[in-house]
């Protein structure tokens, strides 16, 4: 049974049931990969690992020293 299918019959016996109809199947994707994110990063400054990522990789370039032009 597919995902669609399975929403279509889960939205069926809600009706039938007087029930609220479930939540359409990607309607809360990225809320859960933020969540995942956020609780991986937690967890590993929990284990008082340094962060890595891009988050990390964007301050480094941010706060890295250039030469100045002498022009």
């Amino acid at each position: 049974m597919s995902i669609t299918q399975h929403y279509l019959l889960d939205t069926y016996r809600a009706r039938l049931l007087g029930e609220p109809a479930p939540p359409a199947p990607g309607t809360h994707d990225w809320q859960v990969v933020r969540e995942w994110r956020d609780h991986r990063q937690f967890r590993t400054a929990l284990a008082g690992r340094p962060p890595r990522g891009r988050l990390r990789q964007a301050l480094s370039r941010r706060l890295r020293v250039r030469p100045r032009s002498t022009g």
